[in-house]
């Protein structure tokens, strides 16, 4: 026999329900999406009661794509929206090319209505277009951090999975959705109807917004030695100004070749050699997610000249930092 479900008893006092408007933008992420969606559905169902409702927006209002490929049907254009919706606006992938100069004077125009906005995954670079982040704290996914910071540099950007500050929402993407649902849940109809939500959804430990996106860095290279740890994270923090293998030593109490045998041991390569990989990655983030110059991105990867920048590309990535530009806006393009 099938286990009757246990509901959840909520106060339902207010008139209707509560509606979430998402505006799918093209190349949003399917899983911020979905997380955020299914938690209102689940809401629902636990307290047996239509707290919430949705309806799905974006531009033209017939189809939106999202990153994987797949095709969702829209229930409107952007358009009119009601005094009490919560808009949520879902990116994802190639955000810079989805945020439009219709989509930015739409969310400007709701935004005057006072009501709740929120950004999932990319969603904040729309919102910090718009002039709706300034002067407020947010958050974004962690790959795209780098470009927010250099487009944004007057937004304060945090490494949380969530911000809320004030009637402005963001999130990191991924499964952040939830936790940024299963608060707006708690502050409307308790803890305990956001427990009986996460735990349908079998998502066992609950983040706030003191919770940051990223892996530790012992987690994320497989290797739990603090001295190593201890110098990744300097690198990771001083990317436009490398410091040197030998100050980097010295600032762990260690020796430069005591530091070069614990990076060839645990991670196969040498300290310069990792310092090379983490300014590449920034670079190509920047040359993908941004319009700055090629040199503009050597600068800000620590790179003193665009020939020694192009030099260390083209070996790491087998393309030049043009080259690799132009591809990119080719497949934009498509």
């Amino acid at each position: 026999m099938q286990e009757q479900l246990q509901h959840v008893d909520v106060d339902t006092s207010a008139a209707r329900p509560r509606r979430f408007v998402f505006v799918l933008l093209n190349q949003f992420s399917i899983l911020s999406f979905a997380s955020a969606l299914d938690c209102l559905r689940i809401a629902n169902r636990m307290s047996n009661k239509a707290l919430y409702s949705w309806t799905l927006i974006g531009e033209g209002g017939e189809l939106a794509h999202c990153s994987a490929g797949t095709t969702f049907k829209l229930d409107n254009d952007l358009g009119e929206v009601q005094r009490d919706d919560i808009i949520l606006l879902c990116g994802g992938a190639d955000i810079q090319q989805a945020t439009t100069k219709r989509l930015l004077g739409w969310v400007r125009r709701i935004s005057r209505q006072g009501l709740k906005i929120g950004g999932l995954c990319t969603g904040a670079f729309v919102m910090a277009k718009a002039g709706l982040l300034d002067g407020k704290k947010a958050t974004i996914h962690w790959e795209n951090a780098d470009s927010f910071t250099e487009e944004f540099d007057d937004i304060e950007l945090t490494k949380s999975v969530f911000v809320v500050d004030g009637g402005r929402m963001t999130t990191a993407g991924g499964t952040s959705s939830i936790d940024l649902l299963l608060k707006l849940i708690a502050d409307e109809y308790g803890e305990e109807l956001a427990n009986a939500v996460a735990d349908q959804m079998i998502y066992s430990s609950i983040r706030t917004d003191q919770d940051t996106q990223r892996l530790s860095v012992p987690t994320r290279i497989g290797v739990r030695h603090p001295k190593l740890s201890q110098v990744i994270q300097m690198m990771e923090n001083n990317i436009e100004e490398p410091i040197s293998p030998s100050i980097l030593a010295k600032d762990v109490g260690m020796s430069t070749r005591q530091l070069e045998r614990l990076f060839r041991r645990y991670l196969n390569r040498s300290p310069k050699r990792y310092y090379m990989e983490l300014r590449l990655q920034k670079a190509r983030n920047l040359l993908m997610q941004t319009d700055m110059s090629v040199i503009n991105v050597a600068l800000a990867c620590g790179f003193a000249s665009p020939s020694h920048f192009s030099k260390c590309y083209r070996a790491h990535y087998e393309t030049t930092p043009y080259r690799e530009r132009g591809s990119h806006a080719a497949r934009l393009s498509i």
